[in-house]
């Protein structure tokens, strides 16, 4: 069960007009399923950050952050960038020296 509260809330997937949200709690984490149209327009893609506000593990609020949406996107970019990155070979390295 899901308490009564607000959360920031994570689409993780839409699938045949559901939509899955991973809710994130003071030190827990909760999925919901809810309908896509439920969600604002433009939250309807897997990846977009809203605040919601539950009662009775229904959603009676959303709201679409589209400034932290775009915040975390751009993180997990530099994030994927830097990790894409070739390391230097041995050969290479030893030349530096």
């Amino acid at each position: 069960m899901i308490p009564d509260g607000t959360y920031t809330a994570v689409v993780d997937r839409i699938e045949d007009t559901l939509a899955t949200l991973q809710l994130e709690g003071d030190d827990d984490l909760y999925n919901l399923v809810i309908g896509e149209e439920e969600l604002p327009e433009p939250a309807r893609h897997a990846d977009a950050i809203l605040d919601v506000e539950l009662e009775d593990e229904e959603l009676v609020r959303a709201d679409y952050d589209e400034a932290e949406t775009e915040a975390r996107r751009d993180k997990a970019q530099s994030r994927f960038d830097r990790l894409s990155e070739r390391p230097p070979r041995d050969d290479e390295d030893s030349h530096s020296k």
